[in-house]
């Protein structure tokens, strides 16, 4: 499961029809719908928000809005979640580690996107997260 920490412009097709999926699950999982990925280490942000079901909804929201603009067609009624709420805050390692581990599955699956965005430093967030100092999150699981 990789629910991308990153701005829902900046995944190709592959990333993004996932982290819909993925979004989706991770709202079954937090909503007690289903058993599977229950212990996920994605979902650890989620659960430590005051409003975990809304502030899944709002990342999922953000990722059709990216769908809309697509012209792909995202179920945005599957969203269970609503409401404001107060954006998660979000380690800058995180966020640089995430970009990496993206950078390097479009190097493979859609080079002339990895070689339009790999002369950023550090990418935009997703909406629903702020960026604040810190190193890779505890919960995340580095590749090699």
């Amino acid at each position: 499961m990789r629910l991308w920490s990153v701005h829902p412009s900046l995944l190709d097709r592959q990333a993004l029809v996932a982290c819909w999926r993925e979004g989706l699950l991770a709202q079954s999982v937090i909503g007690k719908q289903s058993g599977g990925y229950s212990n996920h280490p994605q979902l650890v942000r989620f659960r430590e928000c005051d409003d975990p079901m809304a502030s899944l909804g709002a990342f999922l929201s953000a990722i059709v809005d990216e769908a809309d603009a697509r012209g792909y067609r995202f179920a945005r009624e599957k969203i269970v979640g609503r409401g404001a709420v107060p954006p998660i805050p979000l380690a800058e390692g995180q966020l640089a580690y995430e970009w990496g581990h993206l950078l390097a599955k479009l190097r493979v699956r859609s080079p002339d996107r990895a070689a339009e965005l790999d002369s950023r430093v550090l990418p935009p967030a997703h909406p629903v997260f702020t960026v604040v100092p810190g190193p890779i999150a505890p919960w995340e699981r580095p590749l090699g």
